[in-house]
């Protein structure tokens, strides 16, 4: 059986106006604030569905390219990575459309080419770029530090 996680959110009056908040089982998230002109007018301090996507992927791919380095004999020592999402206004609704990760390493004994073929197949197969494939186009700029 697969492990499970769970998240809650809820929300307290009509979308342009109300507000509401997020939490995570594991307490890492607790009671965040989301509102919709935070999520398409203007980032602030609260957060969004894409934000909370974007620090998932950002470790999805931070840990697929961590075990690939190390099956290849090239573990690292650190991996940085910061993921960007957009969500924006398509047709007559909104969807997100882009979601950009920025992968910096530091890696003995792997060249700036093979440390970027590493991260671009971290990006392809991480589970979360593969809930996201077909949907959403995503980037993926890697570089030794």
């Amino acid at each position: 059986m697969g492990v499970e996680r769970t998240a809650s959110a809820e929300w307290r009056g009509d979308l342009m106006s109300g507000s509401g908040t997020v939490s995570t089982e594991s307490g890492s998230v607790h009671e965040a604030t989301v509102k919709w002109s935070s999520r398409a007018d203007a980032a602030d301090e609260n957060t969004s569905p894409e934000e909370l996507i974007a620090a998932a992927h950002a470790t999805c791919v931070s840990m697929a390219l961590a075990h690939a380095l190390a099956q290849d004999g090239t573990p690292a020592k650190t991996l940085q990575a910061e993921a960007k999402a957009t969500f924006d206004k398509v047709g007559d609704g909104f969807r997100m459309t882009t979601m950009n990760i920025s992968i910096r390493g530091e890696v003995d004994g792997l060249d700036e080419d093979g440390f970027r073929q590493a991260a671009e197949q971290a990006k392809e197969n991480c589970p979360v770029s593969q809930a996201l494939k077909g949907n959403v186009d995503v980037s993926v700029d890697a570089a030794l530090s």
